[in-house]
């Protein structure tokens, strides 16, 4: 087993690197300086000389000295081996926020290794803490339908907001009305990064004009974390579920053939996109799936379970 060596003057001394100032010096990939930091800062922080954490993670010692300076483009599996020397994990030696500070170390620790409902409620308490949740009130009163394409958002959600008495919106529409341009146009002009902040602005304005209203919100939209948040935090969300060939007969029948167009495996990427944004379409407030009913019977159904939740006749 190997045995922590704590530093000395002499490791302290060959920890010693160029001067990156100095004349000559070669470029350095940004992303690389900040990793070898991260490792020196580990290292020292685990009080473990270059020369234990090379022997612990089976590197030379040349190789850890240039990772450490920036200067070394180590591969992933060489990466792991020198996180599992540093008793960390991978994305903790490659930069995630969680780890930038003690106080970030301390609050992971206290949720590591929680359920998700433990989870769920350390997330509402932080959000009423830092004045990021809406009244309970005002919040039922902003209802945001959540899904994949072809569950019935726009079309349940129009009925919805005229039962209620409520504005609908589809956020898509106002998204493309801030950007000036189509969805698709935002995305290969700008980028998906424009497309978030549009969709944050978009949201913000939804919920600041809208004391009641019925929001179709993209299917994507759970993707992005801080919009989400914002969603949760301001909105009742329900989750509008349907069976993958629902979604993709029902886009069809909108007319709408991309998803099918040149794809052969279109079946098998609407069930990969449905099982990585599942997890986060589960934390809406309500669960209904509309492939149980035709269309009359499955407003009525939602309607009656909103209804009830907002305290309303049904």
């Amino acid at each position: 087993m190997m045995t922590t060596k704590l530093m000395d003057r002499g490791d302290a001394a060959g920890d010693a690197q160029p001067d990156p100032a100095a004349p000559g010096a070669e470029v350095r990939n940004p992303f690389l300086v900040a990793l070898g930091e991260r490792v020196r800062t580990l290292r020292s922080r685990r009080g473990m000389t270059r020369k234990a954490v090379a022997l612990a993670a089976d590197v030379s010692e040349r190789h850890l000295a240039n990772l450490e300076y920036g200067t070394g483009n180590a591969s992933i599996l060489v990466l792991l081996q020198v996180a599992q020397a540093l008793h960390c994990t991978l994305a903790e030696l490659l930069g995630d926020i969680t780890t930038s500070s003690p106080e970030w170390l301390l609050i992971r620790e206290l949720l590591e290794h929680r359920n998700e409902a433990d989870l769920r409620r350390a997330r509402q308490a932080l959000a009423e803490l830092y004045g990021k949740g809406g009244e309970d009130r005002s919040r039922l009163c902003r209802i945001a339908l959540i899904g994949l394409r072809g569950a019935g958002k726009s079309t349940l959600g129009k009925r919805l907001a005229d039962d209620l008495g409520y504005a609908f919106i589809e956020l898509s529409r106002e998204i493309e009305k801030f950007a000036g341009c189509g969805i698709s146009e935002i995305h290969n002009l700008y980028g998906a990064h424009a497309y978030r902040r549009y969709e944050r602005r978009a949201l913000e304005e939804a919920i600041q004009i809208y004391p009641e209203v019925v929001i179709a919100t993209p299917g994507g939209l759970v993707s992005d974390s801080a919009n989400f948040n914002l969603m949760l935090s301001h909105c009742y969300t329900v989750w509008l579920q349907a069976d993958p060939a629902d979604h993709m007969a029902r886009v069809a029948a909108q007319g709408d053939m991309r998803p099918m167009a040149g794809n052969k495996e279109a079946m098998e990427d609407l069930n990969r996109i449905l099982e990585g944004r599942s997890a986060f379409y589960s934390k809406a407030d309500l669960a209904f799936n509309t492939s149980q009913y035709k269309l009359d019977d499955c407003f009525a159904a939602l309607r009656a379970q909103v209804r009830k939740e907002l305290m309303l006749p049904v």
